[in-house]
């Protein structure tokens, strides 16, 4: 195919996907966006009630935990499975190497809750792998190293020497700083934007479309990075049509405000730049290949162009539709719901106001207007005349509308099995209901969940790990060295099989966890049972299967890591226990035995009841004798309390008694003191009157 030919083809296939997406999927997808975010719907009025219930919001909060602990609470969200036996060693450390580089190498959690988001919210979620080289470097100082020293650093490669100085010593010795750029490769795991993925409109799935599209709007400096050139990039680039999208404004509404102009005209500047993998028969042999082409701008210039094996995209939607890409979303079931459940609380609301604040009638010109349109509670309306002000009371019939309310509640709980009661939050109806109901209710909206998680696992999970083992056998071309399970592990993908089975390891069925735990207890006897009698290397159940019966358990109690409790047995632990057993004994002696057990039992249960009843007679003898100290204590104590009260008011009596002749003894003291100070004052009066009359005698006389 020539080369205007080949590039028109993507052009055109690309503007297909482009109109198929912004014109037919954009719009739904933004709006419910807009529900999600709880965003006015446009239609409200001033003066009126303008709340917006967030029913798609609540419905998608309420499954999105259920369906994060699916996937995250076992250690193994999935496992790879052998084709041969040979190679079911190498199939474990496959699945412990790609579980680490989902949760140490990349945010495996935030990348799972975006996925199942988008999915759930925007009707499908797109996750993307790729395998990128990225340059770490670091900057050093080195000082007083001789001319070996500086020629070893100089020969080194991935370093370059910024400076050379010598020492002020005058020595042959030399100041050297280096910048040392290491080169090194990793998987990259990214949740892509809805609006920046692209598929062809009559696509069935992304094994057989003949377009699957990333587009995006990188740095200029993102693309240098990725290898291209600089200049190449820049003439090339053209105009940023993405700018403004309709999906990526309804997610952020300040994505597109900028601030000044300085990046347009720098290397943070941002490009259209499409990653296309498109199914084209270039060589025109009569076969379409599969290609990947990266371009710029509106599929103006190819910067990239080769063969590819696959598609590094999964694609996850809750409610799949068949032969098609995009299905439906939680949020495509309850928007209707949302827009009539918001107007009817509004409408509700503003009945309530005009009953509490009603509208009020005037006589025009015999009122002050200013007076009536004043809301100050208590203020006064002057009026020429009584009855000039009449409020219009306006009753409150927004109760006729709880019905329809709860009718819709009830409407969005059928459409996506997510209610009240399934989750054990309305105590009402969990108290006034039975068992059997309450169980049949969490169990239908489980069901529900377990459906969109089975739709996760085999349209999503399985895909992405399958990519992953590919990519990492076709990129990682030396060993690793990690922690797995407690230990150091060497890792080197390159003998392992890409095609390895993928099965996903979660806890989907029927029932609670509490349910599925009591069960694995029943399945856990039945195995130690098996054991017991038939030994460990029997052919039915053996120490791999009853580890994995326990990690089970372990994992839908909660534990993260079950290897923590109960260690992983390989087949090669197995196989050395089995050949250090003795053979089986023979089944007639095993009857015997089990025999001999039972009656065993029968003994130790009876001594177990005498000593059981010998140990409550005990008892019962000993609270009878500790009742009766008891009571002769408390006797005791009664009357050694009542001798002491008796000698208390004995005592109290002498007291009274020794103080009430104190006080006479003082009267009497303190009146014939009190006589005494009378007589003598008197007889001092007295002298002092015989006195003066004595002197006044001769005056008289005289």
């Amino acid at each position: 195919m020539e080369a205007d030919a080949y590039q028109a083809a993507i052009k055109s296939a690309l503007a297909d996907a482009v109109d198929y997406i912004d014109s037919g999927i954009a719009p739904d997808r933004a709006k419910a966006t807009a529900y999600y975010r709880g965003d006015p719907f446009g239609n409200e009025e001033e003066g009126r009630s303008q709340i917006v219930m967030t029913v798609v919001r609540d419905k998608i909060q309420a499954m999105i935990p259920s369906l994060l602990r699916i996937f995250t609470s076992s250690e193994e969200m999935v496992q790879y499975a052998p084709r041969t036996p040979e190679k079911v060693e190498q199939a474990e450390q496959a699945t412990d190497y790609i579980n680490h580089v989902i949760y140490n190498d990349n945010p495996g959690f935030a990348i799972l809750h975006s996925w199942l988001k988008d999915g759930l919210t925007r009707k499908v979620g797109i996750v993307k792998w790729r395998w990128a080289e990225e340059d770490s470097v670091t900057e050093s100082s080195f000082t007083s190293l001789d001319d070996g020293q500086v020629a070893v650093i100089e020969g080194t490669e991935g370093v370059e020497v910024l400076a050379k100085t010598p020492t002020a010593e005058g020595l042959p010795l030399w100041n050297v700083r280096i910048r040392r750029t290491v080169r090194a490769g990793r998987v990259v795991i990214e949740c892509v934007p809805c609006e920046e993925f692209l598929v062809a409109r009559d696509a069935r799935d992304l094994d057989t479309a003949s377009l699957v599209a990333h587009r995006s709007r990188p740095t200029i400096s993102d693309l240098v990075a990725m290898g291209y050139d600089r200049e190449e990039i820049e003439d090339n680039a053209g105009a940023d049509s993405f700018y403004g999208n309709v999906e990526e404004t309804a997610r952020n509404p300040f994505v597109n405000s900028t601030f000044g102009n300085a990046a347009e005209e720098s290397v943070m500047r941002r490009v259209d730049y499409t990653e296309s993998y498109i199914r084209i028969d270039k060589d025109e042999d009569g076969i379409a290949e599969l290609r990947r082409v990266c371009t710029l701008g509106n599929a103006q210039y190819v910067l990239h162009d080769e063969v590819a094996d696959e598609v590094p995209l999964a694609v996850f939607c809750p409610d799949p539709e068949p032969h098609m890409i995009f299905g439906q979303s939680v949020a495509d079931q309850v928007m209707d719901l949302q827009l009539i459940t918001s107007n009817i609380v509004r409408n509700t609301l503003d009945s309530l106001a005009q009953s509490i604040h009603p509208r009020t009638a005037v006589v025009e010109g015999q009122v002050n207007l200013d007076d009536v349109m004043n809301n100050e509670v208590g203020g006064i309306i002057r009026q020429r005349a009584p009855g000039m002000v009449t409020p219009l009371t306006t009753p409150f019939v927004g109760q006729q509308a709880l019905p329809i309310l709860t009718f819709m509640d009830e409407l969005a709980s059928r459409r996506t099995g997510v209610s009240p009661a399934s989750q054990g939050l309305d105590p009402d109806v969990l108290q006034s209901t039975t068992k059997a109901a309450v169980t049949a209710t969490v169990q239908g909206a489980q069901e529900r969940v377990e459906l969109v998680a089975r739709f996760f696992a085999e349209n999503g999970l399985k895909r992405l790990f399958k990519g992953l083992l590919k990519l990492i056998c076709k990129h990682q071309d030396q060993p690793r060295t990690i922690r797995l399970r407690g230990k150091w592990v060497t890792v080197d993908p390159r003998a392992w099989d890409a095609t390895l089975d993928v099965q996903v390891n979660v806890a989907l069925g029927r029932g609670t966890d509490l349910d599925k735990i009591h069960s694995l207890g029943l399945i856990l006897q039945k195995q130690e049972l098996i054991i017991q009698t038939l030994g460990p290397d029997n052919p039915i159940v053996t120490v791999e299967e009853y580890r994995n019966t326990l990690a089970q358990i372990t994992a839908l109690m909660g534990f993260k890591d079950a290897a923590r409790y109960f260690k992983p047995v390989s087949a090669d632990q197995l196989k050395a226990a089995m050949a250090q057993k003795q053979p089986p004994p023979d089944p007639n002696m095993l009857l015997v035995q089990i025999e001999q057990q039972k009656a065993q039992a029968k003994i130790a249960h009876d001594q177990l009841k005498l000593q059981q009843d010998a140990a409550i007679a005990q008892m019962n003898d000993a609270r009878e004798r500790e009742r009766n100290q008891m009571q002769a204590e408390t006797e005791r104590q009664r009357m050694t309390l009542q001798a002491e009260v008796e000698r208390y008011k004995q005592h109290l009596d002498a007291m009274i008694a020794v103080a009430k002749i104190e006080a006479e003894y003082k009267t009497k003291l303190d009146v014939a003191a009190l006589d005494s100070r009378v007589a003598v004052e008197e007889a001092h009066i007295k002298a002092t009157a015989d006195k003066d009359i004595a002197a006044s005698a001769p005056r008289e006389s005289a």
